[in-house]
């Protein structure tokens, strides 16, 4: 195993988080506005929005992943193995993310069939670009320590793409688009589109791949994946990723839903008002059109800002404590702030905010750590086996991301439907759409009761969960040695 310095510049550790920064820029897109578009802007009834990206979802996880995964861990270049991946997808992620929220003038048949091809090929390009940006994590540095300190310059960017998108998106689609809000969408992706492949390049110029796996540790996909099975840190890591993300995408992509019909919207707007005006003073006037649109970019930015106060001492705590008993304790008191939304009834505007604010920063504390401990996962399995094969499990956990948005992303549009939601595509052009009393309830449960369960479940495995403190130093010692001695 040959490495270089393992210290890593500012220049480079920012360089690498602009790259998650224009991955999140399409990921919290999907999450937040996915079910939302296609049941509100682009017109898909429920069952039809629940099909599409719960197969399309399973299909791109099981299926892109581990194809690119094997791939990756095996591709040769000047640049390295993961870094040409970054490269030559930029440009048409950026495309695809456009086209995946047009809204092309066809027959119903024609937009499940347009929809579910541009998801398709949306997740085929994310896949390709982001799971190797995931495990080149895992070979610019071997020092723990330098590890998680890029984990928190990455996810502080992960906070700014989903600081925009969950707070100012909405009102600027809204403003945009002068009260169309295909027009207005199209306008926001066209320029998230451009940035995001600006980015991704700065990406791939200014990061360097340090670990590079010696002759004798090369393995073919069969090895690699008995390895896997028998990793039990991976199981679990993969198991929690799944619940994780079917909780972020079941609550992320219902907040929307709960801001429209569940909240009082006259408590709301004079709640906001302070903000509203002042944001109004200083220029930003798309947020004053609509309250139920400006309280929900408005809670959402509550819980990001403090989210980030919440990564900011990630890396202490977690270099103090382990990754694994900050996770598991930081998850906890968090998913306590998701439960507690089930007893607020629609005029709690100001304990809404109060409850997403601390929701926000301890579930800040555990963000850098999931995929810090994916990277660990990837030394655990080196340790045991002396090989590495760092894409192939980093695939595996873009396959339980992936299962887990393409669920929790289903079930949003499935239980509203459950619930009685009435999609555009049910009234005539220009009705105004009454949802029934249920719906109300149906998103206030998403948001509370049903999206606390996976993140239960996940604390509940983190348990059993091997790779504690002493077990990640003992790691790291023993594979420094290893490599100083090839």
């Amino acid at each position: 195993m040959k490495t270089n310095s393992q210290k890593i510049s500012v220049i480079e550790k920012i360089g690498y988080s602009l790259g998650d920064l224009a991955a999140n820029l399409v990921f919290q897109t999907l999450i937040t506005y996915l079910a939302y578009f296609y049941t509100d802007i682009y017109g898909l009834k429920n069952n039809h929005a629940s099909l599409i990206m719960l197969s399309v979802g399973l299909f791109a996880a099981f299926l892109f992943n581990p194809i690119i995964g094997a791939i990756a861990d095996r591709t040769r270049s000047k640049w390295g193995k993961f870094r040409p991946w970054i490269l030559y997808t930029s440009i048409p992620l950026g495309v695809m993310a456009l086209l995946a929220f047009t809204t092309p003038d066809f027959a119903y048949k024609g937009k499940v069939i347009y929809a579910a091809c541009t998801y398709t090929l949306l997740l085929m390009l994310y896949a390709a670009n982001n799971l190797p940006y995931s495990a080149l994590s895992g070979v610019i540095t071997g020092d723990m320590g330098e590890r998680n300190s890029i984990s928190s310059y990455r996810f502080v960017a992960v906070m700014f793409a989903q600081f925009f998108v969950q707070v100012f998106m909405l009102p600027i689609i809204e403003f945009a688009g002068g009260g169309d809000k295909a027009v207005g969408i199209e306008t926001v992706m066209t320029w998230l589109a451009i940035i995001g492949t600006v980015m991704l390049l700065i990406t791939f110029f200014t990061t360097k791949e340090r670990i590079v796996p010696s002759v004798d540790q090369e393995s073919d996909l069969k090895d690699d994946l008995k390895d896997l099975v028998k990793n039990r840190p991976w199981v679990i890591v993969l198991s929690v990723t799944i619940l994780v993300f079917v909780t972020l995408a079941l609550k992320g992509g219902s907040y929307v839903y709960y801001f429209n019909n569940y909240v009082d919207e006259a408590t709301l707007a004079t709640a906001i008002s302070p903000i509203t005006d002042f944001l109004s003073s200083i220029g930003m006037n798309f947020f004053g059109s609509d309250p139920a649109s400006a309280g929900f970019g408005l809670f959402n930015a509550g819980g990001i800002i403090f989210m980030m106060v919440g990564i900011a001492l990630s890396k202490k705590l977690a270099d103090k404590y382990g990754k694994r008993d900050v996770y598991l304790y930081g998850l906890l008191i968090s998913t306590l702030f998701i439960l507690i939304f089930y007893f607020f009834s629609p005029k709690n505007v100001t304990l809404m905010f109060v409850s997403q604010i601390l929701h926000g920063f301890f579930y800040g504390i555990t963000i850098p750590l999931l995929w810090a401990m994916i990277a660990d996962v990837a030394d655990y399995s080196e340790w045991k086996n002396n090989r590495r094969a760092t894409a192939i499990i980093f695939s595996a956990m873009m396959v339980g991301l992936k299962s887990g948005l393409s669920v929790g992303g289903a079930l949003v549009t499935w239980i509203l439907g459950l619930y009685g939601y009435i999609n555009k595509d049910a009234v005539d052009v220009g009705q105004k759409i009454i949802q029934p009393e249920t719906v109300a309830q149906g998103a206030k449960m998403l948001i509370s009761i049903y999206a606390s369960i996976p993140f239960l479940i996940a604390v509940a495995l983190l348990i059993f969960y091997e790779i504690n403190k002493s077990l990640e130093v003992k790691i790291e010692h023993d594979l420094k040695e290893r490599r100083n001695n090839i």
